[in-house]
């Protein structure tokens, strides 16, 4: 089982990572060259 201090640390980890997504998401640069290079793949 983790401890608090664990566990807040996890926490603050996961949301600074679902708003550094966010952040990228909001860039339709980004967007549209990630899109491109999946298509690459196929």
């Amino acid at each position: 089982m983790m401890g608090r201090p664990s566990g807040i640390a996890l926490g603050l980890l996961a949301t600074a990572a679902l708003l550094a997504v966010f952040a990228l998401y909001t860039q339709p640069d980004f967007l549209l060259k990630l899109a491109d290079q999946l298509w690459a793949c196929f």
